[in-house]
């Protein structure tokens, strides 16, 4: 049973991935599969390298975190334990997204970031909400 502490944690999760907005959207991260779970989140993905579940979780005792990549068949494929706070994000982005050939990748998948005069070369998008 998810208690109010597990909100806590997974709102706390929230917080350090405000802090690199523009890499966890390129993650794909559908907002709303966003839920608690026991001492963390977890959430579905598109990135280039995996598509399906990942899930977050505080190890309060040690102030680590632990990152499992869950297929869409619900198989765990990948699990990353003793993470900083301060590598939490490189390494879900390094397991999800980060792949060799970044920029190129991302040129061919979206043309409309890439500037017409170097077509490798990613441009900045500025978003305006209105």
């Amino acid at each position: 049973m998810i208690e109010q502490h597990d909100i806590e944690i997974g709102q706390y999760i929230l917080t350090i991935f405000e802090r690199q907005p523009g890499i966890v959207a390129s993650w794909g991260l559908d907002p709303k599969t966003l839920r608690p779970i026991k001492a963390g989140i977890e959430f579905h993905v598109q990135g280039f390298k995996h598509t399906g579940t990942v899930r977050v979780i505080l190890n309060e005792g040690e102030d680590l975190f632990e990152v499992s990549l869950i297929a869409e068949s619900g198989e765990t494929v990948e699990t990353h334990e003793s993470i900083f706070l301060d590598e939490l994000i490189s390494t879900i982005d390094d397991a999800v997204e980060n792949v060799e050939n970044y920029e190129k990748r991302v040129a061919e998948e979206y043309p409309i970031f890439t500037d017409s005069d170097n077509p490798e070369k990613v441009c900045p998008v500025e978003i305006v909400i209105l």
